[in-house]
């Protein structure tokens, strides 16, 4: 059975930062990417950053130079720092890893940014 736990969302101000993490258990053998998506209300759920074996990264337009993503996907875990954090950052935040032959999700934590 596989587990994809993630934590650390909360109620933060605008303009405040917040740290999310994400750990991936059980039989997970070879992950090569660990990644962070969000849904905000109404909307479908949007990849937000990603990491690689070999620590690459990648990032949206929305997020990029506010947001970074670290962790180790040999050991199946990823962070996701988010700073200057904006109202439109609110949602639902995702953390997803992708094995070989299949692709596994955690049930998400919630950001509310306030103005």
């Amino acid at each position: 059975q596989v587990q994809v736990v993630e934590s650390g969302g909360g109620l933060v101000q605008a303009g405040g930062s917040l740290r999310l993490s994400c750990a991936a258990s059980g039989s997970i053998f070879d992950i090569h990417v660990m990644a962070w998506y969000r849904q905000a209300p109404g909307k479908q759920r949007e990849f937000i950053a990603g990491i690689r074996s070999g620590s690459s990264t990648n990032y949206s337009d929305a997020v990029k130079g506010r947001f970074t993503i670290s962790g180790d996907t040999a050991k199946n875990t990823v962070y996701l720092q988010m700073n200057s954090l904006k109202p439109e950052d609110t949602g639902v935040y995702y953390c997803n890893a992708a094995a070989t032959r299949s692709s596994y999700w955690g049930q998400g934590t919630q950001v509310t940014v306030s103005s």
